[in-house]
This record gives C-alpha cells, sequence and structure tokens, in this order.
C-alpha cells in the first residue's frame, strides 16, 4: 500500500498544533483517535518530542495507519493500537491527554457517546481532551459550506452528521469532562478542549 496522504490534514496540522500546545506540553501520552494517514501525529511528535503519541484506529484503518508511520523514525511515537469506541474496555487504560481530528461527524451518534464515555475513563485526572472539527450550534451551522458538507456526510451515510455542540459538551460533562476552551480555527472548524475533573 502507497503512503496515504490527506490535503486537509496538511492544512490545518501547523494551527492545530499551535492550539493544542497550548494543553499538551508536559512529558505525557498521548493518545490519538482516528489517526488514519498519521500525518498529524507524525507532525506533532516532531514538533513536542517531550510528549509520547499513541496512534490509534480502527481495524478497518489500520492498514491506511501502518502504511502512514512506515519509515517514520520517531522514537516518541507508540506502535499503533487497534481502537474501537464502542469497545467496552479500550486498550489504553490511561493517557495524560487526548486528541482527534475529524472523527466524530463520520461515527454514528451512539458512538459519539461511546466516545466521550471511553475518554472520561481513559483520561488522567486533570487531562484535556482535544477534538478538533465542524460542530452546529443551537441547530445552525456556522457556515454555508458545512451545510453542504452535512448533506455529502448524509448521503454517504445517514447515521453520520455534523454534532451539536450542545449535545457533545454535555456528553463530556457525563463523562466527568468540563469545557474549557472553544478555538474558533480556520475552514469553519473549531477545536473544543475539555478537561477531565481532577
Amino acid at each position: 500500500m502507497s503512503k496515504p496522504f490527506s490535503q486537509a490534514c496538511e492544512n490545518n496540522k501547523a494551527v492545530i498544533l499551535s492550539t493544542i500546545s497550548q494543553y499538551f506540553h508536559d512529558a505525557i501520552t498521548v493518545l490519538e483517535l482516528g489517526s488514519y494517514t498519521a500525518q498529524h501525529i507524525q507532525y506533532f511528535a516532531e514538533k513536542l518530542p517531550q510528549i509520547r503519541w499513541q496512534p490509534s484506529d480502527t481495524s478497518d484503518n489500520l492498514a491506511f495507519l501502518t502504511a502512514g508511520l512506515k519509515d517514520v523514525a520517531l522514537v516518541n511515537i507508540l506502535p499503533p493500537l487497534v481502537l474501537d469506541v464502542s469497545q467496552q474496555s479500550w486498550p489504553m487504560n490511561q493517557a495524560g491527554g487526548i486528541f482527534s481530528a475529524n472523527t466524530l461527524h463520520i461515527m454514528p451518534q451512539t458512538h459519539v457517546k461511546d466516545f466521550f464515555d471511553g475518554a472520561g475513563k481513559t483520561l488522567e485526572a486533570g487531562g484535556y481532551l482535544c477534538v478538533y472539527g465542524p460542530f452546529k450550534y443551537d441547530g445552525e451551522f456556522t457556515s454555508d459550506s458545512n451545510a453542504r458538507f452535512e448533506l455529502w456526510l448524509k448521503e454517504r451515510d445517514p447515521l453520520s452528521g455534523v454534532r451539536d455542540f450542545e449535545e457533545v459538551n454535555a456528553l463530556a460533562q457525563q463523562a466527568g469532562m468540563t469545557l474549557v476552551a472553544d478555538h474558533t480555527m480556520p475552514a469553519n472548524n473549531q477545536l473544543l478542549v475539555w478537561q477531565k475533573e481532577p
């Protein structure tokens, strides 16, 4: 398999790094959910070498992730894990931080709840969960392009869709996490940051 590539990852990796580095800066282990092409995790590992990065994805995407990590010689990237958020028990017991980009709108709504339940159990007390992607506020899209994106998602999979901020924030709170920041990002995306209660 040739090395996978996402232009969106290439476009947004620097601005995401500048934001998450406010929260991920100590010598911790950060779990990435949905690493896919591994472009984000490779870039973050190069720029934040004091952090150990744990890539993960579903079994269906593991071949893409493995190909993306081929020939990457960074000692602070751990071997990839197979992780489906709907698993009863995640393969990583504890993480100092968790990051995920463009995953919540891909998975079914039932798995969004699983995502936050699992993150709440896995995240260490005081650790941060950083989630990047498009969101709706009070049921409204932040842009016409996100509304069109929703239509494309629904045609592809009726169970997917741009998630409501209020709903995901409620799920995070139920999982023991408190919203600490909502960063507006380029291309009509947000980066939401929750902290696990100490």
